[in-house]
């Protein structure tokens, strides 16, 4: 069993990939880390699993996956996960952005100090004011809402326990929340270190202003199926009895002042239909509550990825 899984997912990074995969393997060497890299190929349209096909014959301590389709970042990290065998986890980007010469520190913070995630901090980013001011408004977003102090939640560079990556589901855009993520499973030792962010020199950027319409909803996601996913009647059963039992109370009043005061008729006040509406959503949200809560037991903890090829990953 390697002590270090290298998981490099990627989309069009055929340029980058060899000096990649060098530059990982002579800093593993050095350090003298037993490693494998799993470089996770999602639907690329270039060579880019040619190149990995080609890599692969030179080096046995690299393995592939490829996607029959473009999936998305989170789905080839699951996957990168679902197949590492290390006991320290890795993530970084294929662009070349960022330095495997991080690997050593990050994989001794994981080993010798005990964290559970290791995130890397981009402190002084390559990248345009576009990308760079979006970001610290997302990253400060997300510190607030989480209570997690990290400054760079995005950080493609991250170092992981192996039993930290076997105990949590990445799917959906949610790979932006990784920390949140590993938080709400239980693991609570989470650190950061100052990581070096080169320029992009090949390719292009696959950034849009879309993440950030989407990333905020995507926070709201995480934070409900991180606190109510295994549990969604406590949400949906609490909200429909606190909406009920207001409607409740309303109609008794009314009928109070009707039976027992003998004054306006009920349906002749608007607040009449205010407590009957109530009434109505509450007994809905309770059977959306009820309804979420099979489904939990019912389906599958994983997804699944149609997986086109691999190399020297067992299926």
């Amino acid at each position: 069993m390697p002590q270090l899984s290298v998981v490099v997912p990627l989309f069009n990074e055929a340029q980058s990939l060899p000096e990649l995969h060098q530059w990982i393997q002579r800093v593993c060497r050095e350090s003298q880390l037993s490693y494998e890299i799993i470089f996770i190929d999602d639907g690329s349209t270039d060579e880019s699993w040619s190149v990995i096909k080609t890599l692969a014959l030179s080096d046995p301590q690299l393995r592939g996956i490829r996607f029959r389709r473009n999936y998305g970042k989170s789905a080839a990290l699951q996957e990168g996960f679902r197949a590492a065998q290390g006991e320290v986890v890795i993530t970084m980007d294929a662009d070349l952005q960022d330095s495997p010469d991080e690997i050593p520190m990050l994989y001794r913070m994981i080993s010798e100090e005990g964290f559970d995630l290791v995130s890397g901090w981009k402190r002084k980013r390559k990248d345009p004011i576009s990308k760079t001011l979006p970001s610290r408004l997302f990253n400060r977003v997300t510190r607030w809402v989480s209570g997690i102090p990290l400054h760079d939640f995005n950080c493609g560079l991250k170092a992981y326990r192996k039993e930290v990556v076997k105990s949590i589901e990445v799917y959906g855009e949610m790979h932006r929340y990784l920390p949140v993520i590993v938080q709400w499973a239980g693991f609570n030792r989470i650190g950061e270190h100052i990581v070096r962010h080169y320029p992009r020199r090949y390719g292009r950027s696959k950034f849009g202003w879309s993440r950030f319409l989407t990333g905020f909803l995507d926070l709201l996601s995480i934070q409900f199926v991180t606190r109510f996913g295994k549990r969604p009647m406590h949400m949906f059963g609490a909200l429909g009895l606190m909406a009920f039992f207001i409607g409740f109370v309303i109609a008794v009043w009314l009928a109070i002042q009707k039976f027992v005061f003998l004054q306006y008729k009920m349906t002749e006040r608007p607040i009449f239909y205010v407590a009957l509406v109530a009434m109505i959503i509450g007994v809905q949200l309770f059977v959306a509550g009820f309804l979420a809560e099979l489904m939990t037991r019912l389906q599958a903890s994983r997804h699944d990825y149609q997986v086109d090829e691999r190399i020297g990953v067992a299926s």
